[in-house]
């Protein structure tokens, strides 16, 4: 399977997980590494910057997986492109999952204030993911403003729900050219590979994951969907048909 390629690098796995509602480091460390994947989003305003050995959540990211620092929280484009520059200055990454949220209740992201912060952190040399809605006007503007990827909800983050609209994404599939990672509302491992089937190029999952009764095992269960959607995707699945339609030939049959 080729690899998914985002800002010029390349990454065996295309599912990204995150850090977010473990209920404890070991937990949390042991789902990482069950994932496979080999990106891991930070809330950066959520860091305790003073906490130092095990007391520190980068202390448990396992080894060789990639920090991606995200702007969670943020409800302006200043807000967002400050904390990106935050994340620089303390020498993470200029890696970054854009994400400015504009209403509250929903967490729905803010689109206008979304593409503001991408292009200004695009010019400022970041390499920017942003968190966006499922419109494929928004999604080819901030694909022209230079950003590395888009990543559409699949629902409300932390819902659980799955994928609400399969139809957009598609579409979203079909306009836009730079990789798609289909980001929030995940619930379990067939929503993964829905949406993998529909040629998406990544899955972000936390919750789903983080709040599993067992996350190690979920974790698994998320790497190896994502690994079968793809798989599914490539091989092109049969023509839907509205009639049987038998598996072997009828012709010839002994009478």
């Amino acid at each position: 399977m080729a690899a998914l390629r985002i800002g010029g690098r390349n990454y065996e796995s295309r599912l990204l997980v995150g850090t977010g509602k473990y209920g404890d480091f070991p937990t949390m460390k042991a789902a990482l590494a069950a994932s496979g994947a080999q990106i891991v989003t930070v809330a950066v305003r959520r860091l305790d910057l003073t906490a130092k050995g095990e007391a520190s959540l980068l202390s448990w990211i396992p080894e060789g997986m990639e920090l991606l620092p995200n702007t969670a929280g943020c409800y302006t484009a200043d807000e967002a492109v400050r904390t990106c520059r935050l994340a620089r200055e303390l020498g993470m990454t200029t890696f970054v999952k854009l994400e400015v949220i504009g209403d509250k209740v929903t967490l729905h992201p803010d689109g206008e204030e979304t593409l503001k912060a991408a292009r200004e952190l695009v010019a400022d040399g970041f390499t920017v993911l942003p968190y966006a809605s499922d419109d494929v006007v928004l999604a080819q503007k901030l694909e022209q403003a230079g950003c590395a990827a888009v990543m559409p909800l699949g629902a409300p983050i932390g819902s659980g729900l799955g994928p609400r609209n399969l139809y957009n994404i598609a579409i979203l599939r079909e306009r836009v050219r730079c990789p798609l990672i289909v980001d929030a509302g995940v619930g379990t491992a067939s929503d993964a590979a829905v949406v993998m089937e529909l040629g998406v190029d990544g899955v972000l999952v936390n919750t789903a994951i983080a709040a599993a009764k067992d996350p190690v095992r979920m974790a698994r269960a998320m790497r190896l969907s994502v690994e079968a959607g793809r798989e599914a995707f490539l091989a092109g699945r049969m023509e839907k048909r509205l009639y049987a339609n038998a598996s072997s030939p009828l012709g010839g049959l002994i009478g």
